[in-house]
C-alpha cells in the first residue's frame, strides 16, 4: 500500500518582540534620571527631598504604563523608542527642577517641574490612548483631508483672535482662556503630516509627472505646482500674520522633505527652496518683526540688553559650561531668559559641556535614525511617507532649535522636543511618538501566511485551465 506524499512541516519559532529588552532600557534611563537629580540637590545644597521621591515614582509610574500598553497593542513596536525619549523627558524634568531651585523665593510663577511631571502624564495619557484606538497606521489615510481642513483651523485661531487672548512676545501663536492655554500649531503640525502623506500617495502621478528639462533638472509642470503653492501660502501666512518664524519653517521644510521622500526629485526642493526664499525676502522689506530677528542674528552683540540679550547670555552659557560642563548645580542657567523653554539647550550646554550637549543631540539622532529605519521597513506607501515625514519633522525642528540658541539661524522661538517646559509641546510629541510606534509595529511584525486547505493538491499536480478571452 501506497501513502501519499506529504509536504515537508518547517516548525518557525516565534520572533522575538524584544519588549524586555525595552524594559531593561527604561529602567536604565529611570537611574539616569534619578542620579541626575540627586546630583542637582545636593549640589545646591538642598539635602535629599521628598520631590526626589516624587519625581522619581512618577517617572517610573507614568513610563511604566506606557511600556505595558506597547506590549499589549504594538508588542513588535522598536524598542529604542520609548526608553530614549524617556530618558530626554527625564533629562528635561531634571534641568526644571534645577531651574526652579534657583528661584525659590525669587519668582513664584517660574514654570515648575511638578507642572512638567503633570503634563508627562498627560502626555502619557495621549500616548496610550492612540495606541489603543489606532489598530492600524493606515487608518489615518482616510481622513487625511478632514485632518488637513482642521489643522489649518487650529492655525488660523490665533491669527483671528485678539492680542489679549493669542500674543506672548511678539508671537500670536497661543489660545487663552482663564487658567488655560494650548498652542495649536503643536498639533497642527502633526495633522498636516498625515494630510501631506496621503496626498502625496494619491497623488504620487502628478508630482512625478515631468515638465521641461533644464539645467539637470525635471522642473514640474506649472500646473502641478498648486498643492505646494498652497502649502507655501500657508506657510508665509503663518509668518506674516503669527509673526512665528519657528513654525513657518517648520512646515514647509517638512513638506519638502516628504515631496523629496515622494518623488526622488531635487527640482520639487530647489523650486520650493526658492519660493520660501523669495516670500522670506518679501517679509524682511515688508514687516519690522522679521527684520529685528533677522538683525539680532547678525549682530546680537549690538543690543546686549535688549533684543539681543536672550542670545548674548546664550553664548555666555556654552561658553562657560566649555568641553565638560560645570556639573549639574554648578552653573548659573538661570541667566538666560526663558531657559526652560525656548533655551533650555543653553542650559544643557551650561552645566553638561559640549561633551553632554553632543550626548543629548546623539539621543534625539537615535530617534530620528530609527524612524527612518521604520520608514524603510515599512510595507505600505502612505506608512513610508508618514514615518519619514515624523522623523524629518524632529530633525528639522531640532536643527531650528539648536541653530537658533547657538546663532547659527535666526532665532525662531521653537521649543526643544520633550525636553523643554510646555504642556502643548509635551502632548503634541507624546502623540507623534505613539503614531511612529504603531507605523514600527506594523513594520516589524511577522507577516501571517493562512496555510493551503488540505484538499488542494500542490501546484504540480494541479490540472491545467483555458480561460477564453471574451
Amino acid at each position: 500500500m501506497t501513502t501519499a506524499p506529504q509536504s515537508p512541516v518547517t516548525v518557525v519559532p516565534p520572533l522575538p518582540n524584544r519588549r524586555n529588552a525595552e524594559l531593561l532600557l527604561l529602567c536604565f534611563a529611570a537611574a539616569i534620571t534619578t542620579v541626575a537629580l540627586l546630583l542637582v540637590e545636593v549640589n545646591q545644597e538642598q539635602g535629599v527631598s521628598l520631590d526626589l521621591l516624587a519625581f522619581t515614582g512618577g517617572f517610573l509610574v507614568l513610563f511604566g504604563v506606557a511600556h505595558l500598553a506597547i506590549r499589549r497593542f504594538a508588542p513588535y513596536a522598536d524598542p529604542l523608542l520609548l526608553p530614549v525619549v524617556a530618558l530626554l523627558n527625564g533629562l528635561g524634568l531634571v534641568m526644571i527642577h534645577r531651574l526652579d531651585l534657583v528661584q525659590v523665593g525669587v519668582d513664584d510663577s517660574t514654570p515648575s517641574a511638578h507642572q512638567q511631571l503633570l503634563w508627562t502624564l498627560v502626555g502619557v495619557i495621549g500616548f496610550v490612548l492612540v495606541m489603543v484606538l489606532l489598530k492600524d497606521h493606515r487608518q489615518l489615510a482616510r481622513y487625511g483631508y478632514v485632518l488637513g481642513l482642521v489643522a489649518l483651523v487650529l492655525l488660523a485661531i490665533p491669527a483671528v483672535l485678539p492680542a489679549k487672548y493669542s500674543e506672548e512676545y511678539g508671537a500670536k501663536i497661543w489660545i487663552r482662556f482663564e487658567g488655560f492655554s494650548i498652542q495649536p500649531a503643536e498639533f497642527s503640525k502633526i495633522l498636516l503630516l498625515i494630510f501631506f502623506a496621503s496626498v502625496l500617495v494619491s497623488k504620487r502621478n502628478l508630482f512625478t509627472s515631468a515638465g521641461k528639462h533644464v539645467l539637470g533638472m525635471d522642473l514640474p509642470r506649472p500646473r502641478d505646482l498648486a498643492p505646494m503653492l498652497v502649502v507655501w501660502v500657508v506657510s508665509v501666512g503663518v509668518m506674516v500674520f503669527e509673526k512665528d518664524l519657528g513654525t513657518s519653517l517648520l512646515l514647509y521644510a517638512s513638506f519638502l522633505a516628504m515631496v523629496y521622500v515622494a518623488t526622488e526629485r531635487f527640482s520639487w526642493v530647489a523650486i520650493g527652496l526658492a519660493l520660501f526664499a523669495a516670500g522670506s525676502v518679501a517679509a524682511y522689506f515688508l514687516f519690522g518683526h522679521v527684520q529685528v530677528r533677522v538683525k539680532n542674528w547678525l549682530d546680537p552683540f549690538a543690543d546686549p540688553d535688549g533684543a539681543g540679550h536672550q542670545t548674548v547670555q546664550a553664548l555666555f552659557s556654552f561658553a562657560t559650561g566649555g568641553v565638560f560642563g560645570t556639573g549639574l548645580g554648578n552653573g548659573q542657567p538661570g541667566t538666560v531668559p526663558a531657559a526652560s523653554t525656548d533655551f533650555i539647550i543653553a542650559a544643557v550646554g551650561e552645566e553638561l559641556g559640549l561633551v553632554g550637549l553632543a550626548g543629548v543631540l546623539m539621543l534625539y539622532t537615535i530617534v530620528i535614525i530609527r524612524g527612518l529605519r521604520t520608514a524603510i521597513a515599512v510595507r505600505d506607501s502612505f506608512g513610508k511617507l508618514l514615518a519619514a515625514g515624523l522623523a524629518a519633522t524632529l530633525g528639522i525642528q531640532l536643527f531650528i532649535v539648536v541653530g537658533g540658541v547657538t546663532n547659527l539661524i535666526p532665532l525662531t522661538g521653537l521649543t526643544t522636543p520633550w525636553m523643554s517646559y510646555g504642556g502643548s509641546s509635551l502632548v503634541a510629541n507624546y502623540v507623534l511618538l505613539a503614531i511612529l510606534i504603531r507605523i514600527s509595529h506594523g513594520a516589524r511584525r511577522p507577516i501571517v501566511t493562512a496555510p493551503l486547505p488540505a484538499t488542494q493538491p500542490p501546484i504540480a499536480a494541479a490540472s491545467t485551465e483555458v480561460i477564453e478571452k471574451v
